[in-house]
């Protein structure tokens, strides 16, 4: 059983609200607050603050690499294909097979991508970056339209 996140601040983005958790330690969740979830906030933490602006530097163009503690909740498998997504370089993407291959099984892409698709982290884990292997925009959690605008703004992806 997963520890429940004791701090959660709402951050407005240029792709909606974003709802952010964490506890005293580490970020535990980023997410688009597409159901109303981000009035619900405690009070401010020095991580969640830091949080906000390093994702308000990313947004602004001013930031390639977060630096944050982070603590998503999910099996050993999940860990290791959320790892290697802070591996793929800002401005880069990399298909849901070579992933599985750089994991050491190109057998195992369905199961990178439903790893990638539990993805408690968004944009600071960058499951985005993640793309078909014909180049095609494939799932996001966060809508397609969401996962274009986040790789334009990357320059991964030309208008």
């Amino acid at each position: 059983m997963t520890k429940q996140p004791l701090f959660q601040k709402k951050l407005s983005s240029p792709l909606g609200d974003l709802l952010i958790s964490s506890t005293e330690e580490a970020v535990t969740g980023i997410h688009f607050d597409t159901d109303g979830q981000a009035q619900h906030q405690t009070e401010d933490h020095q991580l969640l603050t830091k949080a906000c602006h390093q994702l308000k530097d990313y947004f602004d163009g001013d930031l390639l690499e977060f630096d944050l503690p982070l603590l998503p909740a999910g099996t050993d498998f999940e860990q290791t294909v959320w790892q290697a997504l802070q591996e793929i370089p800002y401005g880069q993407t990399i298909s849901y097979g070579q992933l599985a291959q750089k994991l050491g099984d190109s057998n195992k892409v369905r199961a990178v991508g439903r790893a990638n698709g539990k993805n408690p982290i968004s944009i600071i884990i960058p499951c985005h970056r993640v793309i078909g292997a014909n180049g095609d925009l494939t799932g996001y959690g966060g809508g397609i339209e969401r996962k274009r605008w986040l790789l334009q703004h990357e320059g991964a992806l030309l208008l």
